[in-house]
């Protein structure tokens, strides 16, 4: 694959996964089921955020770009790689949980920077 195309891949494969995740994530938020966004959940179980502070919108927009970026980037590595389906299968794996873990991991800590952190909790490990 050229580095043009693979680019182009890259960006269509991000569109489509971003305008898909957006727009689901908005009608759960119009049906006020809110509640029931299972990254935003995470986040807030994780970090000890308070959920009243943070503007759902606004997460959900960046929930969308970093599920687009994760899903567009294991899928152009996983394309480029001229290896045996099980190799590719193990390197999407390893690829994707990591970095689904350390980009929600970042979001997570910029939102407790920002102070949407619950009162008199303490954000670490249990």
């Amino acid at each position: 694959m050229s580095k043009t195309f693979s680019l182009i891949f890259f960006l269509i494969i991000y569109m489509l996964v971003f305008l898909i995740t957006y727009i689901m994530d908005l009608i759960k938020i119009k049906k006020k089921k809110q509640k029931k966004i299972g990254e935003i959940q995470y986040l807030v179980s994780k970090f000890k955020l308070d959920i009243n502070k943070l503007n759902y919108k606004k997460a959900c927009l960046v929930i969308s770009f970093l599920n687009a970026f994760i899903i567009s980037s294991v899928t152009l590595v996983i394309s480029l790689l001229k290896t045996n389906m099980t190799l590719q299968l193990i390197v999407g794996f390893v690829l994707l949980f990591s970095l689904i873990y350390s980009l929600y991991e970042i979001y997570g800590r910029i939102l407790v920077k920002k102070g949407y952190v619950l009162k008199n909790k303490k954000v670490g490990k249990k």
